[in-house]
């Protein structure tokens, strides 16, 4: 082991999930070699999804149900020096690893953030066509959402008071406490599942959400929103 080998940063990969049995395996498979601690945040499965966490290695723990309080639960028991948040629908791309360390040591101590680029895992135009939209809403506006992951220091996150217990808009929440200036887009790719776009529509449901940005923006109580969304 080198001398300097405790010096590195630790990742935690904290991974909220309910009924996620169709789309966790994969999820945990492109993380690769099992060298960062993993923690799948339960919130009451009543499907596969506990036992496909556990075969793949990872550390289960349970919360209440509610992404918000997932990932907070997560980051709670999570003992690395990095944090990466991680939706269990979404599969990291292979270069995953040498970005996010590069990035973890390059900003060891300047409270820096980042995400990945948004993908679909569709060959529709219209899939592109909201890849597209969502770059340039990460670009101008400093608003990637969780289905692109979130790398940011334990150290950080604590400092900004983590993840609050919202039942909606908890990556806006959080990315927004970090600051546009402060966060960057890792060149590489979160490929997330368009089962929900296809079952919603690309149209009704991207303009379902941007309505939920609005309101929130707004100051529309984050439990209303959520009547809408649902």
């Amino acid at each position: 082991m080198p001398a300097n080998a405790v010096d590195l940063p630790r990742l935690s990969i904290i991974i909220p999930a309910l009924n996620a049995g169709d789309t966790l395996g994969a999820v945990l498979a492109s993380l690769g070699d099992r060298l960062d601690e993993v923690i799948v945040v339960d919130g009451g499965s009543n499907d596969q999804t506990a036992n496909i966490a556990g075969a793949a290695g990872a550390r289960i723990i349970n919360a209440a149900r509610g992404r918000g309080v997932q990932l907070a639960a997560g980051a709670d028991a999570a003992t690395g020096t990095w944090l990466l948040f991680l939706h269990a629908d979404t599969v990291l791309g292979p270069t995953w690893r040498e970005l996010v360390r590069g990035f973890m040591t390059a900003h060891g101590i300047d409270h820096q953030a980042a995400a990945f680029r948004f993908r679909l895992d569709d060959g529709a135009v219209l899939a592109r066509f909201l890849e597209h939209f969502v770059a340039v809403r990460v670009r101008l506006f400093g608003l990637p959402y969780g289905d692109q992951g979130l790398l940011i220091s334990a150290a950080h996150y604590r400092a900004i008071g983590g993840f609050r217990p919202l039942p909606l808009m908890e990556d806006v929440d959080i990315v927004r406490r970090i600051g546009r200036t402060r966060l960057h887009t890792l060149p590489g790719d979160a490929l997330t599942s368009a089962r929900r776009y296809r079952q919603g529509g690309y149209l009704r449901r991207p303009l379902r959400n941007v309505l939920c940005l609005m309101l929130y923006f707004a100051g529309v109580p984050p439990r209303l929103i959520e009547r809408l969304y649902r």
